[in-house]
């Protein structure tokens, strides 16, 4: 692309010349040490990620799809399930969660589900063909909790037992409560940070920013995948506050294992509900850009899906998007069903992506997908989430 657009500079007369050359200065430099990229890195400066995410869009779909095919299988889209063990009850203020106690959303708070509900709900998923069950507590943290972590732990073991990855999102963390976790074979832990540090005080009170990326910190330390993304359409700038999302996890002392992509789903109850909701381009930006940034995480369309027509849904696979959110329900919101994704996948060719979920990282830089990476790579190498948010 550089040498096209320099060539085709140097052959027009005038501005449009001109603008053609200095479009291929800038392409150069940031942008194109990201296409070129053979292996990931966390030095990223907000400029630099600002530079990529503003990029034409064609331009910037296409190399992320390029880069895609360079660290995965590009037909390759991992299933995954997720339950709501615990509904309701939070005490958190996030302004987008129908479980949040502050908001009047109809919802009748839970106690925990029992861990045989839960496992036969995962043998559900597994039949589905879902390679990865997600449990999700409406939770702020986990003091004090000794009974449920311990019928948690239970629930992780049945489902490692059957062959599938394992992820909960139970609000915050210390880090003897990561290991606990971990010695359970847990694959994943999602946290999401919602949006930009600069936009998270708008959204949440009740939890600070620093606060989740201490969770992070104690889940990536006990050895468990990181999984940490955001939710775009909650009245953010897309140009500054995807970008600084996008920042803040790409320079991570490694990148998460997985980064879901949320669409906002408006809860009446909620001071989101009514909210303008995200463009479709603003969320195809925000995944070509986290590719291209973050090349060997897997990239999962989460909460929201279930609006996104299927010709959305196949423009974000091309842009970099692998893994989705399929089956009954997403916690509380309406998700994607099983037949309806088999119908997708073999309309567009798409496989189901099969990991290797008997292990579980013992370093935290030893990655465990059967995507594709280079060979430089392996020699390398070798929130609590409420509502529908994954």
């Amino acid at each position: 692309m550089r040498s096209f657009i320099a060539t085709n500079a140097l052959r027009t007369q005038g501005g449009f010349g001109l603008g053609l050359l200095s479009l291929s200065r800038r392409c150069s430099s940031t942008f194109q040490q990201a296409i070129a990229a053979s292996l990931p890195r966390t030095t990223w400066t907000r400029d630099e990620i600002s530079d990529i995410y503003n990029q034409p869009l064609m331009e910037l779909a296409s190399a992320a799809g390029s880069v895609h095919r360079r660290f995965h299988k590009p037909s390759a889209v991992q299933l995954c399930t997720l339950m709501n063990i615990k509904t309701g009850g939070c005490t958190e203020d996030c302004s987008y969660c129908a479980q949040s106690s502050r908001y009047s959303t109809g919802l009748e708070a839970t106690k925990l589900s029992t861990v045989n509900s839960v496992l036969e709900a995962a043998k559900i998923a597994k039949e589905n063909g879902s390679n990865r069950f997600c449990m999700g507590a409406a939770w702020r943290d986990m003091k004090g909790r000794k009974r449920g972590i311990k019928n948690i732990v239970e629930m992780i073991k049945g489902v490692r037992a059957m062959g599938m990855e394992a992820c909960v999102t139970l609000g915050m963390l210390d880090k003897d409560q990561a290991r606990q976790l971990k010695e359970a074979g847990l694959t994943a832990y999602n946290h999401n940070l919602d949006t930009s540090r600069e936009h998270y005080s708008n959204i949440i009170t009740t939890r600070s920013y620093d606060e989740r990326l201490q969770t992070l910190e104690n889940v990536r330390e006990a050895g468990i995948h990181v999984c940490s993304g955001g939710i775009l359409g909650l009245g953010e700038v897309p140009q500054t506050d995807h970008a600084g999302l996008i920042h803040t996890l790409a320079t991570l002392p490694e990148h998460p294992e997985s980064f879901p992509v949320n669409k906002l789903v408006p809860i009446k109850g909620t001071p989101m509900f009514g909210q303008e909701p995200v463009k479709l381009e603003d969320i195809v930006r925000c995944i070509a850009t986290a590719r291209l940034v973050m090349p060997a995480t897997i990239i999962r369309l989460a909460a929201g899906r279930v609006t996104m027509p299927e010709s959305e849904q196949m423009l974000c696979f091309m842009a970099g998007a692998n893994a989705i959110f399929t089956g009954e329900k997403m916690l509380t919101t309406d998700c994607n069903g099983w037949d309806e994704d088999k119908v997708m996948f073999d309309r567009w060719g798409l496989e189901p992506l099969q990991t290797d979920a008997s292990r579980i990282t013992v370093e935290p830089s030893t990655t465990h997908h059967d995507h594709i990476v280079p060979e430089e790579y392996h020699d390398k190498k070798s929130g609590e989430q409420l509502q529908s948010y994954g």
